[in-house]
This record gives structure tokens, sequence and C-alpha cells, in this order.
């Protein structure tokens, strides 16, 4: 199934998703794509479908094509202080805010969303997988902050980042029953089935 390369054919839309929301430990990523109206890769499709090499080779290809890209962030600590939600909309302001091109029209993954300035939006449940833009948005977003879990995963190898990417996989929640939490763990989230840290 090919992506709608558009919404509006005569508007510059920016595509925008986020990587990392349901983690347990790390910053959530988003990122924000302009790509040209006739962009066309096979490997285009929502970054969870695809293979990591392929992520990764797309990524080179938006960074190169795209008329306009960006990766914003929100730390565990902002997670922690305005709720992952909330710091799901500041990650895609972030990298809004970092086009080098002002988009006109933003297409968002998901249902929800905060309104950026003064720059309408349309919410698209599964938009990764319906729209070019975010799709891109969702493969830069995945792979930068896989490349930051994977950094910290020399610091941290015992909760097997570099595999887990900060999902709260059962090796991951085991580690954290054995060695306690880091300070990339995010705090307000429920961590092992009871909250071992809250009672130290």
């Amino acid at each position: 199934m090919s992506l709608n390369p558009y919404l509006h054919s005569d508007l510059v839309e920016a595509g925008c998703d986020e990587a990392g929301r349901g983690c347990l430990s790390g910053p959530v990523f988003a990122g924000a794509v302009i790509l040209p109206k006739d962009f066309h890769h096979p490997f285009l499709n929502d970054s969870k479908q695809m293979t990591e090499a392929n992520r990764y080779e797309l990524r080179t290809v938006i960074k190169k094509e795209a008329l306009a890209w960006a990766v914003g962030q929100v730390s565990n600590e902002e997670i922690d202080e305005i709720n992952i939600l909330n710091a799901s909309f500041l990650a895609m302001h972030r990298a809004v805010d970092e086009l080098k091109i002002k988009p006109a029209f933003l297409l968002i993954d998901g249902n929800r969303f905060k309104p950026y300035s003064n720059i309408p939006h349309k919410c698209i449940i599964k938009g990764d997988a319906t729209f070019a833009s975010i799709a891109a948005a969702s493969v830069l977003a995945k792979t930068y902050r896989d490349d930051y879990m994977n950094k910290l995963h020399h610091t941290y190898p015992e909760y097997a980042w570099n595999r887990n990417k900060g999902y709260g996989t059962a090796a991951h929640r085991a580690a954290i029953e054995k060695h306690g939490i880091t300070i990339h763990h995010r705090k307000s989230f429920k961590l092992v089935p009871w909250d071992l840290f809250h009672q130290q």
C-alpha cells in the first residue's frame, strides 16, 4: 500500500510523529518533516513495520531529500513534570521550531495534539501508515531515539537498552528490581509491579 503524498496539494505540510512515549526510561523524541510532493521510497511506511536496517537507510534518504527536517526531544525529568502526553506534544513543537521552512499545515500522528503557534493541524490515527511525511517523521524520531538509548547502554549495560530501547520488557523490569532505577528512568511511570524505589 502506497502512502498519501499530502493532504493539501497547495500547502507546505509538515508531518510529525513521536517515538518512546511508552518507554520506562529516556526522553521522548519527535520528528517533523516536509517532503517534496513527489517524494517516494519503497521502504517508507510506519517505522514500526520496517527493519532496523531499512529505517537507517531511509533516514539518510530523508535527510538528503526532504525540503526540511528536524528532531526534538523532551527529557525524562520533563516527562515526570508535565506528563508523557504533554511531553509528546512538546517534543513535536520543538521539532517544528527547528524546521528551516515554516509549514502552513501540520499532519499529526495520533488523535490528540496541542495547537502549535497559529499553524492549523489535523490529527490522523495511524497517520504514520497513511501519509509519507508522518512516516518520514516516525523514522527520524525512532532512529534518533534508538541512537540515544544505544549510547546510554554503554554506561548502564545491565538494563540492556541496546535491545529494549527503554521499553518495559520483562528483562528491563527485572533489571530495575535488581539494580534500582537510574537518573534516566521516568519516576512517574509504574516501573515495576510495586514501586520499590518509593519505599527507599
